[in-house]
């Protein structure tokens, strides 16, 4: 039996000089793990295409690294976490959060569309794990957030977009495939899962009597989440307050995928 630590619940969820890697954090729900991560002691290191936005962000999270990339592109994802290592020395939290959706009928979801969506939202993710995992291995571990959805595990209809909700599933099984092949090297695999959330990609949602009357309907909490409810989610992943959890989904959705 290890031995009993000190009484400090709060201190589990403290990244104090760890390196936290955050992908799609121009805007949004990466804008807002961003400065969590920095306001519980971590060097974060965000990552966009919108480089003026990552500027913005960074003049509000002094110590933090802003480095504007196309994660889609792989040379980009490899430059992205040289540039971390380079600052900081290795990269301890990686939250992959870089992702598109688009909501189009399967009759008019045209090859590019499902290709950039899987290229983006799964091979993106893949690559930026294993390119930060040595990093976490050579320092004593690490821990992985893929950011995936509620809707990699149950369809999205009468929102339709194939694209999401295959490549949102597929997050969700690479999780736990990495957490079974990094257990034992102290990386941990997780996924976080939201529901509706306002966010770029539900742009709109927020204020359309439809969309809302849908959510109030359907979902047990009859609201779209706030963006600091899935803050203690964030901490908890990426903290030491989950160090025996991996390959995990933590669906943080007002109880939509319980019905």
């Amino acid at each position: 039996m290890p031995a009993p630590t000190v009484l400090d619940p709060l201190a589990l969820f403290r990244l104090d000089g760890v390196t936290a890697v955050v992908t799609g954090a121009s805007s949004g729900l990466g804008d807002r793990f961003a400065r969590v991560l920095h306001s519980v002691g971590a060097n974060v290191v965000v990552a966009a295409r919108r480089a003026e936005r990552l500027d913005a962000l960074v003049e509000e999270l002094p110590g933090s690294l802003a480095v504007a990339a196309d994660l889609s592109v792989d040379i980009d994802r490899e430059r992205l976490v040289a540039t971390a290592i380079e600052r900081f020395g290795n990269v301890g939290v990686l939250v992959n959060n870089a992702g598109v959706g688009h909501k189009v009928a399967i009759e008019d979801e045209s090859l590019d569309t499902f290709r950039g969506a899987m290229e983006l939202n799964v091979t993106a993710l893949w690559h930026l794990a294993k390119l930060c995992a040595p990093s976490m291995i050579a320092s004593g571990g690490g821990s992985v957030i893929n950011v995936a959805s509620m809707l990699g595990h149950v369809g999205s209809t009468p929102i339709k977009q194939a694209h999401y909700c295959a490549s949102k599933g597929a997050v969700i099984n690479l999780t736990r495939e990495l957490a079974l092949q990094w257990a034992r090297k102290g990386v941990r695999v997780n996924a976080l899962c939201p529901g509706w959330f306002q966010s770029e990609m539900t742009a709109g949602m927020e204020t359309d009597d439809g969309a809302l009357r849908f959510i109030g309907l359907n979902s047990p909490i009859p609201r779209m989440g706030f963006e600091h409810e899935l803050d203690a989610a964030l901490l908890l992943l990426a903290g030491p307050g989950s160090t025996f959890m991996t390959g995990q989904s933590l669906i943080v959705d007002g109880g939509w995928t319980a019905r």
